[in-house]
């Protein structure tokens, strides 16, 4: 009993994994669109419809129809036989014949002796042969041929009797339901018509969607998309005016804190200027020299708080090119005795806010430079992303302070930091820069011995 219950668990689990891994194949091979779906939705209801409904049509329809036409015609056939044999004829049965294409509309020939062709290959799709035969077998009951293959607009039928065949040709429409084409035709063009009805008004509803994700987009890259108007369906409108409002609150919140700061680093660089006046005046004292270096520290911090607030979020966006930026950072490595190199895959040319993106490469650039003898950068730039990669030889960052790093005034004496200030705003500031870009920097393990810091924002 144990066995069993196991045996049947076991297949429960494999038809379970099985079914799931069916429907993920499935997920993977569907559209992610919206406009795609939707059409999916509209037109995988329609298709089935059509199909259940054109199969029911060719099976009863179509060959009830067809039935009942080879039916007639084989008793016409029949009849016409029955006439041959039962009343003595002329000699080249006139008069058969006359009645034949007369009240039965049938043309029919009779040649005394002979035999009938060899069977042709049955055709794999014809309705008309299989149902056509299986009334002559029944209803005839002799030796026959028939021809039914080809786009030809007759059907020729033998029969052979004990000295002669009798030769009929008969119109397909006759013994064929002809007007299943016709149908079709109908069933299909309407359906295009319809797809096409579809097609228009969908894209016209998922216009406004697509502008409300471009425009979020370019917000969360730093860019302001001006001519963004919510528009389509009182759904997608409500979100765009939330998404409007949204942006011009966030916009206020950061022109207030950018003002108060601004403020701020007025009042104290005032301070600072009339510290540094007053300095200059005792002139060079031994005494004093701590002391100038303790406003030299408080300007550099100002400045780096002030850089943090800001965030270069007032800069437009512009062109850069990659390789002019590395050219400069690589004369700063040879300056200072160490190495740097840089590959570039796709285009050179970035567009980004140049100032925000330099300071941002340069700041990792520097804190490399700081920390090891070699860096290497590799740059991809794909139709999507563009993914700067910093290896160097350096000591590195423990794996369990990586993220402490990037927090707001952290600190990481002992192993490095990107700030000479000491403020702890270098991979803050950094990570925020490729944050307002859409993107993001993290830390790994570099193949070198070092740290691994890897840039990655859209293209």
């Amino acid at each position: 009993m144990a066995t069993i219950e196991t045996i049947r668990r076991d297949h429960d689990q494999s038809s379970s994994s099985g079914l799931r891994w069916f429907v993920r194949w499935l997920r993977r091979q569907l559209p992610t669109g919206l406009y795609a779906r939707s059409l999916l939705i509209i037109i995988i209801p329609m298709v089935l419809l059509q199909a259940v409904v054109a199969a029911v049509f060719m099976e009863r329809h179509w060959q009830m129809v067809t039935q009942r036409l080879s039916m007639a015609t084989t008793r016409d056939i029949a009849a016409i036989i029955d006439i041959i044999q039962t009343y003595p004829q002329d000699a080249d049965y006139t008069q058969v014949t006359r009645i034949a294409n007369d009240k039965l509309d049938l043309s029919i020939s009779i040649e005394p002796g002979g035999d009938l062709p060899p069977p042709r290959a049955k055709p794999f799709f014809s309705i008309l042969d299989g149902i056509l035969s299986d009334e002559i077998r029944e209803q005839i009951d002799l030796p026959f041929w028939v021809d039914t293959v080809g786009d030809s607009k007759l059907v020729e039928i033998r029969v052979k009797l004990p000295d002669k065949v009798l030769r009929v040709f008969a119109r397909r429409s006759q013994t064929y339901a002809s007007n299943t084409q016709i149908f079709i035709f109908w069933m299909l063009g309407t359906s295009l018509v319809l797809i096409g009805i579809a097609v228009l008004f969908l894209r016209g509803q998922i216009r406004p969607i697509q502008a409300l994700a471009r425009a979020a987009e370019s917000f969360g890259k730093g860019q302001r998309l001006e001519n963004f108007l919510p528009r389509g369906a009182d759904e997608v409108r409500r979100a765009g005016l939330a998404f409007i409002l949204m942006r011009e609150r966030i916009e206020r919140q950061i022109e207030q804190r950018t003002a108060m700061l601004s403020g701020v680093s007025h009042d104290l660089r005032t301070v600072l200027t009339r510290f540094k006046l007053q300095l200059a005046l005792v002139g060079d004292n031994p005494d004093l020299a701590g002391l100038n270096e303790d406003v030299e520290d408080m300007q550099s911090m100002l400045e780096g708080y002030m850089a943090f607030a800001r965030g270069e979020a007032e800069e437009d966006v512009g062109k850069v090119t990659l390789s002019d930026i590395f050219d400069r950072l690589e004369a700063d490595f040879t300056m200072h005795g160490k190495k740097l190199t840089y590959a570039i895959e796709g285009e050179n040319t970035v567009a980004v806010r140049p100032n925000a993106f330099t300071r941002l490469v340069t700041n990792l650039a520097s804190n490399a430079r700081r920390y090891a003898d070699t860096l290497k950068i590799d740059a991809k730039h794909s139709a999507k992303w563009l993914t700067l990669v910093f290896d160097d030889d350096g000591p590195g960052i423990p794996p369990a302070y990586r993220d402490d790093v990037f927090k707001p005034f952290f600190r990481l004496d002992e192993a490095r930091n990107l700030d000479n200030s000491g403020t702890g705003l270098g991979l803050a500031i950094a990570r925020d820069i490729a944050r307002s870009h859409g993107g993001n920097v993290t830390l790994g393990d570099s193949p070198m011995g070092g740290l691994r810091a890897t840039i990655r924002i859209p293209a």
